[in-house]
C-alpha cells in the first residue's frame, strides 16, 4: 500500500461518475502517458491488478485519494489477519505407525508411454502432418555450377577447364587449363 500511495501521487484523476464511482486514471511514470479506466463500484481497474491480487492497484489509490476514500476498504478479506490465522487453527491429526498402513494391491499394469521418451541422436524427426500443399514436383535434381546442366556436377562438368573467368573449385585446374592452352 505504502508503494501504490507513493505512486499515485504523480497521477491525474478524472472523475466520470462519482455516483457509479468510475474515474479515468493518468499516470505519468514513463515516457508515454498511459491512461487507465478505474471503476471502484465492480472493484476492477484497466490494468488488472485490482481484480487479479484482490488489492487496490495505484490506479485505484489515485481514484480514492481524488474522492477521499479510504482505499483500504477495497482490500479482500484474503489479506486480514483474522483470515491468515484462521489457516493454522486446524490440527493435523497424528499419523499411525507406517506398518499397520492398508496398501490396496495394484491392479492394473503401468505401461510406459513411448511418446514420452526421449528421441533418439541424429536428425530431429518431424512431427508435421504432410497434406498435398507440401508435396513438390520431382526436379531434375541437382544441376551443374558451370553449364546448369543436369546429370552432373562442377566437378565432372565437361566445360569446366574453357570457363577461365568462374572458378572451378581449385587453383589446380586453372592452371592445367593454361598449360594445355601453351
Amino acid at each position: 500500500m505504502v508503494v501504490n500511495c507513493r505512486l499515485a501521487r504523480s497521477m491525474n484523476v478524472e472523475i466520470y461518475s462519482q455516483r457509479l464511482e468510475t474515474f479515468r486514471v493518468t499516470e505519468n511514470i514513463s515516457r508515454r502517458p498511459r491512461s487507465y479506466g478505474a471503476d471502484l463500484q465492480n472493484r476492477r481497474c484497466e490494468c488488472r491488478k485490482f481484480e487479479t491480487l484482490h488489492y487496490p492497484c495505484a490506479h485505484v489509490v489515485a481514484a480514492c485519494a481524488k474522492v477521499n476514500l479510504d482505499a483500504e476498504q477495497y482490500v479482500d478479506d484474503v489479506y486480514t489477519l483474522e483470515r491468515t490465522l484462521r489457516v493454522w487453527v486446524n490440527e493435523f491429526p497424528v499419523l499411525l505407525e507406517l506398518s499397520t498402513w492398508e496398501v490396496p494391491p495394484i491392479t492394473f499394469e503401468l505401461v510406459p508411454d513411448r511418446g514420452l521418451r526421449r528421441n533418439p541422436r541424429g536428425r530431429p524427426q518431424s512431427s508435421k502432418i504432410r497434406n498435398e500443399m507440401d508435396i513438390r514436383e520431382k526436379s531434375d535434381g541437382k544441376r551443374c555450377g558451370i553449364c546448369r546442366l543436369s546429370g552432373h556436377s562442377r566437378n565432372k562438368c565437361p566445360n569446366r577447364n574453357f570457363h577461365v573467368g568462374q572458378s572451378s573449385g581449385s587453383g589446380r585446374n586453372e592452371a592445367n587449363a593454361i598449360k594445355f592452352l601453351y
